[in-house]
């Protein structure tokens, strides 16, 4: 029980620091429904229970040992977290500053494109391949039983989603769409800026050790 609630302390620390997940479900949520904002935050939570469960299963050991490959994913998620943002930067540039609503567009939105962006973008941070390695290595010994382990993947799991289901209800209520409405512009040049520096810091930041 000690085990579990320290992992979850360490779990809900990670979780409130605004990473690229944070600016994508509450700029979701502010702009679509709540139905495809909790999709996205279905789709982080599955990119999460990927990360956990790779970490469990010694992917830390492989990209310890294959440093090109650790790169690559590296590379190949900030190349997606740029793209993410230069899509946001150019909306923000073509919105019109006195628009009434949010200019988004809704033609190919669906809850099933949020659930794909969510896993998408959670899983372009290999950072956290090398986090849930670090922490499961810290708290998890050989001789934990499999239901231990697999109980703490579950567990991070489903705080993940817990935690980010509640960031979207906080961004969809009416008061934080009318802010959104009158910032979209800056709201979503901000967040396609913040992704663009996230994927560069990927590509061309140091390798982690």
């Amino acid at each position: 029980m000690n085990l579990m609630l320290t992992v979850a302390l360490v779990q809900i620390v990670a979780l409130i620091t605004p990473g690229p997940d944070f600016f994508f479900v509450s700029q979701l949520a502010a702009s679509r429904s709540r139905r495809e904002a909790l999709a996205g935050v279905l789709g982080i939570a599955l990119g999460v229970a990927a990360w956990a469960a790779l970490a469990l299963l010694g992917l830390q050991i492989l990209l310890h040992r294959l440093a090109w490959l650790q790169r690559g994913i590296a590379i190949a998620g900030g190349a997606y977290l740029c793209w993410m943002g230069f899509q946001m930067l150019r909306a923000a540039w073509k919105a019109k500053p006195d628009a009434a609503a949010p200019v988004v567009d809704v033609r190919q939105s669906s809850p099933w494109r949020a659930l794909v962006r969510g896993l998408a973008t959670n899983l372009a941070n290999p950072k956290a391949a090398v986090y849930f390695a670090s922490i499961f290595s810290a708290f998890v010994g050989e001789g934990m039983s499999a239901a231990t382990r697999w109980g703490l993947w579950a567990m991070v799991t489903a705080e993940t989603f817990a935690w980010f289901a509640l960031v979207a209800a906080i961004f969809a209520l009416p008061a934080m769409r009318r802010g959104y409405v009158r910032a979209s512009r800056w709201i979503d040049g901000g967040a396609g800026a913040i992704f663009t520096l996230f994927g560069l810091h990927l590509i061309f930041g140091r390798r982690t050790a």
